[in-house]
């Protein structure tokens, strides 16, 4: 009797959905940063008085912010799209009017894998069938361009402008419940401190960097930022 062997099916375990984490970064990471030291600033500026105008401010703040980021990933996702529908018409037209060179250059992709003579003639054949398809390949594998999705721009947009609406009120949030602005600012700094070295951790877990470093690179980064905006109100306030 013999054992039959079996196999565990192979997981592939690649991060998907890269655009959406990557929107998710780039909003949360200056909602978190931009509020926070927006508010250290006014805390140094206002003292125990007016508080009203540290979350007045940092509500302003945060609604401009969210919608000048938005816009900023809206017009990347557009441009991304413009981009490739001029190469695509740029590439048919190419097929059309000087196919042989277009085969040459699949040609020349095929040999760089390495394939015989005779495999790469029929790959060209069977690739060159079909103009859409030909036209595809060429835009993958010689632009290294891949098809972007059509409603990619207002995504980003949202994406990135609903984080840093949720990282913009992680600061501002402890001004609603106190008396002063300095107490405030500690419990604000303590909060958003934290949250940006939970919020590097795993952004940097996700991304393949060392986790600890990055979570600690996050953090000093925005306390850096609020703690120059809170020097220099207090310096041009004193």
């Amino acid at each position: 009797m013999h054992e039959i062997a079996t196999t565990s099916p192979h997981i592939e375990q690649h991060m998907k959905g890269s655009e959406i984490l990557t929107d998710i970064v780039i909003g949360m990471s200056d909602g978190l940063t931009v509020p926070f030291a927006l508010a250290a600033g006014l805390s140094a500026a206002v003292g125990q008085a007016h508080l009203n105008l540290i979350w007045i401010a940092g509500l302003a703040e945060i609604a401009a912010g969210s919608i000048a980021m938005g816009l900023g990933g809206y017009l990347a996702g557009k441009t991304e799209i413009d981009h490739y529908n001029a190469e695509l018409r740029r590439e048919y037209d190419e097929v059309e009017r000087v196919p042989e060179r277009e085969r040459d250059e699949v040609r020349e992709f095929f040999s760089g894998l390495g394939l015989s003579y005779d495999v790469q003639e029929q790959a060209v054949e069977e690739m060159t069938r079909d103009k859409d398809k030909w036209v595809d390949f060429m835009m993958k594998y010689e632009l290294g361009l891949d098809k972007p999705d059509p409603l990619r721009a207002r995504k980003s947009a949202f994406n990135i402008g609903f984080s840093y609406v949720v990282g913009g009120f992680i600061p501002l949030s402890p001004y609603f419940f106190v008396s002063d602005g300095f107490t405030g600012l500690k419990i604000s700094a303590a909060i958003t401190l934290v949250c940006l070295f939970v919020f590097g951790y795993f952004k940097s877990k996700l991304t393949g960097v060392n986790p600890l470093g990055g979570a600690l690179r996050v953090m000093i980064i925005g306390a850096l930022a609020a703690g120059c905006a809170f020097a220099v109100a207090r310096i041009i306030t004193t």
